[in-house]
């Protein structure tokens, strides 16, 4: 009962009361009634709820938020409607993929009443009938996809089951608001296989992505032969280059053969002769046996 039922009620109890006690006992009947009334008749609905009022065994009205009367016995109150967003969480265990791999599948839709009349007169149970709607909807998508596309894909599956959910209850007055998979669980066997065959997946790629450079090295190098080729003085350059990368670091010395520093242009050979002007290192030619 309401408070503010409750309150009338008691404040006509006590006029009576003091009546009887204070005047005649007779006196106090009237308040006694009237207090019977008011607990009988008077309503309070809050602002979410919706009263659903059948008057001699037929719809009279759906009262909102606010206070209202009704006429005892011969009205009825059949059902207090929450149209406040609500949630409700289903599974299915051991359900078959399309490709015929058990799978539990955890959801949760939330959803919301928007016809009062039709939630309270259309069908006996609505929270029993979207659970149950929830889970065969969920299992026939089950059945029609691939495990890869049910992990994969879930924004896919959660429209899905959205909008079939919500063709089968707005007749019930019931408005879904969006279903989200929470979780897809599939056998420990399975669940090594798959990891075996993402790690097989991933070292091939490795391989080929390494095959991939190697042949782009050895294109290179064939390139860079065919220019030393044609332009001998590109060669030469390069052993410098070399040579002076071999000497940067302080202590270390060089043994080249004789033969390598005569096929050097004159200035190199100067320059290998003496030292390092930039770091100081001696290079020492290496005389080749006769």
């Amino acid at each position: 009962m309401n408070p503010i039922t409750v309150v009338l009620s008691a404040v006509f109890l006590l006029a009576g009361v003091a009546a009887g006690g204070l005047l005649n006992v007779y006196l106090g009947v009237p308040f006694f009634i009237i207090a019977i009334i008011v607990a009988m008749s008077v309503r309070v609905a809050n602002v979410w709820e919706k009263f659903v009022i059948l008057r001699v065994g037929k719809l009279q009205s759906v009262k909102g938020a606010g206070f209202f009367m009704i006429i005892p016995v011969f009205d009825n109150v059949v059902a207090i409607i929450d149209e406040r967003i609500q949630t409700t969480a289903f599974n299915a265990e051991q359900a078959l993929t399309k490709d015929t791999v058990p799978v539990n599948v955890d959801a949760i839709i939330f959803w919301h009443v928007f016809d009062a009349q039709k939630a309270a007169l259309a069908i006996t149970d609505y929270r029993q009938a979207i659970d149950r709607v929830a889970q065969t909807t969920l299992r026939e998508l089950i059945g029609s996809s691939l495990l890869a596309t049910l992990l994969s894909d879930r924004v896919a599956a959660d429209t899905h089951l959205r909008d079939e959910i919500a063709s089968k209850t707005v007749e019930w007055g019931i408005a879904v608001g969006s279903v989200e998979i929470r979780d897809v669980a599939i056998p420990v066997a399975l669940q090594d296989a798959m990891s075996r065959q993402a790690q097989a997946e991933r070292e091939k790629q490795a391989r080929v992505i390494l095959g991939s450079a190697e042949a782009a090295i050895a294109y290179n190098f064939v390139e860079a032969a065919r220019v030393y080729e044609q332009q001998p003085g590109a060669l030469q350059l390069r052993a410098m280059n070399i040579i002076y990368e071999t000497t940067k670091e302080r202590g270390a010395t060089i043994l080249m053969p004789t033969s390598m520093v005569d096929s050097l242009n004159p200035a190199l050979a100067l320059a290998i002769a003496g030292s390092d002007v930039t770091t100081g290192t001696p290079v020492r030619p290496l005389k080749t046996a006769a």
